[in-house]
């Protein structure tokens, strides 16, 4: 079973929080390429993630402030209901 869309934007907006390049992002959300690319753009237009090319080989993205309090919502709901996020992994399994 896939993992819900908000699960993936949660994870990515956590690897983000000290900023990431996206070769890490994809590594450390269990992403490819091609799928990491549509949420990066999502994450950005909605002011959820900052893009950082300054003083670095590569593209740095950083979680913003509205990225942490998304990212603070959705651990809140996680542990409010954490049935619906067990259930998930058990179907993976």
């Amino acid at each position: 079973m896939k993992r819900s869309k908000d699960a993936i934007i949660s994870q990515i907006l956590d690897v983000c929080i000290e900023g990431a390049s996206k070769t890490k992002i994809v590594y450390q959300s269990n992403l490819n390429f091609r799928t990491v690319i549509p949420y990066i753009d999502l994450l950005t237009k909605n002011g959820l993630l900052e893009v950082s090319t300054t003083n670095r080989p590569s593209v740095i993205f950083t979680t913003t402030p509205k990225g942490l309090k998304l990212l603070k919502d959705f651990k809140s709901i996680q542990s409010v209901i954490p049935e619906i996020y067990d259930l998930a992994e058990r179907e993976k399994a």
